[in-house]
């Protein structure tokens, strides 16, 4: 296989989305010819024993997951298990297909390690993406589906959107989780009130049996966060994925005035709220941890913090597929340094 590295500069000569797209179509290989990328699976996906946990009623051979984002229309399951995830979550897929914002809508500030995107839930919509994962599940890894509303969707009928994706998709996946975070659809943000939560969760149990996660922003206060997601708890969620990507535009030298911004510069204002929910929610719901993880001793603190799964996203794009497999590794030598013969025996080792 290519080194990532020789061939990142010639990535980075191409615009971010146009990149994404290379790396898509790479991807996506694995479904149609599989024989060349069994020796790269091979070298980078981790499956220690010691990394094995149970979670959704399945296995999770590493705790590595690919966060919703990457891989938005379920078209390279197989190939992003090749990298060396031991998880993935497709999406966000909306009920209709949608182009999402205008270009250019993806950034890189490169010098900050740092993605900024104002994609817009650009997908191929509902119909594609249950066609593809019907081919596909249960798959030999986890999948997560991450569902959101259609942009001309007014706030008064997003519960229909939200609905109408898992009655689709429920039995497709292991877990669904409820993008109402992301800052590149207008009002999105608001659906993260209490009525709102309250009454999706109601008919999302009603619908299915299967784990549905809420994904929440990290611009809210600490307070807030808390208090959203204990409540969110209270109505049903069976997890909290914190954090989707982050307005404060402050955290870069160079910002545009549009999207979010993940990687590394989000690092710290992830990892805060995150904390500050799982002391409040540790040993009550799952917990998966998102935003600026790009080493092993990062995705450590996480899991130690009570993060039973974490998940990366730019770092891929700055460091490589190498990463993915550095970073179990090194998962492996820190919980056998601290005693660990399991990853289950560190997740929320902070909090006891």
């Amino acid at each position: 296989m290519i080194n990532y590295q020789s061939i990142k500069p010639l990535l980075f000569k191409l615009d971010p989305e146009t990149a994404h797209h290379v790396a898509a179509c790479v991807l996506a290989l694995p479904n149609i010819c599989q024989l060349p990328f069994n020796a790269f699976l091979k070298s980078h996906f981790i499956a220690d024993d010691i990394l094995k946990q149970e979670l959704f009623g399945r296995t999770f051979y590493n705790p590595i997951g690919l966060g919703a984002g990457f891989d938005k229309n379920a078209t390279m399951i197989r190939g992003i298990q090749t990298l060396g995830f031991g998880f993935t979550e497709v999406g966000t897929i909306t009920p209709k297909p949608q182009d999402g914002n205008p270009k250019p809508r993806m950034f890189r500030h490169i010098e900050e390690e740092t993605l900024q995107n104002a994609m817009g839930f650009n997908n191929e919509g509902l119909l594609k993406a249950q066609q593809r994962l019907k081919k596909l599940y249960p798959f030999t890894t986890p999948i997560g589906v991450n569902i959101g509303k259609n942009k001309v969707t007014p706030e008064s009928e997003a519960i229909n959107d939200y609905t109408t994706l898992i009655k689709a998709l429920h039995s497709l996946g292991d877990y669904i989780v409820i993008n109402i975070s992301s800052p590149n659809t207008p009002g999105l943000r608001d659906l993260q009130n209490e009525e709102f939560i309250t009454r999706l969760f109601a008919e999302a149990k009603a619908i299915t049996n299967k784990p549905i996660l809420l994904k929440i922003a990290p611009d809210m206060s600490i307070e807030d966060a808390v208090a959203l997601t204990k409540m969110a708890v209270e109505k049903g969620a069976d997890g909290i994925i914190a954090t989707n990507t982050t307005i404060d535009y402050s955290l870069v030298a160079h910002p545009k005035d549009i999207g979010g911004l993940s990687g590394a510069v989000l690092k710290k204002k992830s990892f805060e709220i995150f904390e500050a929910i799982a002391k409040e929610l540790y040993g009550k719901t799952t917990l998966i941890s998102v935003g600026g993880i790009d080493s092993a001793a990062e995705a450590y603190k996480r899991i130690k913090a009570g993060a039973s799964l974490v998940q990366i996203y730019s770092g891929l794009v700055f460091h490589g597929p190498d990463m993915i497999r550095d970073i179990n590794l090194g998962l492996i030598e820190l919980l056998k340094a601290d005693g660990y013969t399991n990853i289950t025996e560190a997740i929320g080792a902070d909090r006891k």
